[in-house]
């Protein structure tokens, strides 16, 4: 089945949704805002005299997060406008896009609220409209975006790489994505497909770029030495329940996870190479997989089981429906139970981070 046909978090607003299950992507989000306000400065300036600005959020998903990204962004271009002495304020025109099976109800289900509450903020004028498709293509006409948000998503692929087999022999067997194990063509493989993806997302924004525009893109990277990855612990999991006979060995064998963690110097190359943007801020930091937990429980010390538990809560609100496709429903929970007492033990001995790369860039005239 095609990556984009299955692709997408697990809608709804159940126990184990990603509407319930993404305090860490929020995290991310909030984190990301103060970089966000000292890099929009010079855009909002150069939109003095605009009267409606036309902005996307791509790979919006599900849940209240898509809304504080649109009020942060609200909020930051209020604030430049008002210290710019701007005459006009600007209304907002937002288009949420994700893949065809995202949840977009969840969110438009909030928005009676969100609208009241951004009157009596009085930011300006708001107006948000989903926009289903892959951004690895055309979604706006040329020229008509003034401003492009991405948070953890640009790091799907738009399919797994293809050329994991030889003679009909999978590279990769009995894993499901690359480790340090793994064979050179595998890692090959992956850079080879991400190169092709996103040197196409480039081409797309800068067609539908307005000139004086910006698009800041946040998702998942790694260090060089570091191939510690949530697909990863699945994996392993995975081949835990192949020896039990839960699984079967062939469905393992032949999937391979469609995302792929860059370093900061590959990226670099590759917004280069390509040429449509210029760079104006290239960051990282890292947050740990478990970030929030201690935050939001304050009354008992966190232990590893729970450490473990709150890890797979949201592991499977992002990964469930992809894995659901290609093993079945019916072993789900017991592959999240298993997934949870194996993160309870690996965060005993190891610092389990996520390297979250931040960058800015704008359109080349």
């Amino acid at each position: 089945m095609a990556t984009e046909q299955v692709l997408h978090m697990k809608g709804g607003v159940g126990e184990t949704s990603y509407a319930n299950n993404s305090l860490l992507q929020k995290k991310v989000i909030l984190q990301v805002k103060t970089l966000l306000e000292e890099n929009m400065i010079s855009m909002v300036s150069k939109k003095m005299n605009i009267y409606c600005l036309r902005i996307a959020d791509l790979g919006c998903s599900s849940g209240p997060n898509a809304l504080t990204v649109i009020s942060n962004i609200m909020n930051i271009i209020h604030k430049i406008s008002l210290d710019l002495n701007h005459a006009i304020t600007p209304a907002f025109q937002f288009y949420l896009n994700d893949l065809y099976g995202n949840d977009f109800n969840t969110i438009f289900k909030l928005l009676p609220d969100f609208y009241q509450q951004k009157r009596r903020d009085n930011v300006g004028e708001c107006f948000i409209s989903g926009t289903p498709g892959s951004f690895y293509g055309r979604l706006f006409p040329n020229n008509h975006i003034d401003f492009f948000h991405s948070s953890y998503s640009v790091h799907w692929l738009s399919q797994a790489p293809k050329d994991l087999a030889k003679n009909a022999e999978p590279l990769n067997k009995g894993d499901i994505y690359f480790s340090k194990t793994s064979p050179p063509s595998v890692y090959e493989a992956y850079y080879k497909q991400f190169e092709k993806d996103f040197k196409y997302f480039l081409k797309s924004r800068f067609e539908e770029l307005t000139l004086d525009g910006m698009m800041v893109l946040t998702f998942l990277g790694r260090e060089t030495s570091n191939f510690n990855t949530a697909q990863g612990v699945i994996g392993m999991v995975l081949k835990e329940m192949v020896k039990e006979g839960l699984v079967e060995e062939e469905k393992l064998d032949l999937f391979d996870f469609p995302v792929y963690y860059p370093t900061v110097e590959e990226v670099r190359q590759l917004i280069e190479e390509e040429g449509s943007f210029t760079l104006q801020t290239l960051k990282t930091f890292k947050i740990g997989w478990d970030a929030n937990l201690q935050e939001d429980i304050v009354d008992y010390v966190v232990d590893s089981k729970m450490r473990g538990e709150f890890i797979a809560k949201y592991i499977r609100a992002v990964y469930e429906p992809l894995l659901i496709a290609e093993f079945g429903e019916n072993v789900m929970d017991e592959l999240f139970s298993r997934y949870a007492k194996m993160i309870a033990e690996l965060i005993e001995i190891e610092n389990l981070e996520f390297t979250n790369i931040v960058l800015f860039v704008t359109k080349n005239s």
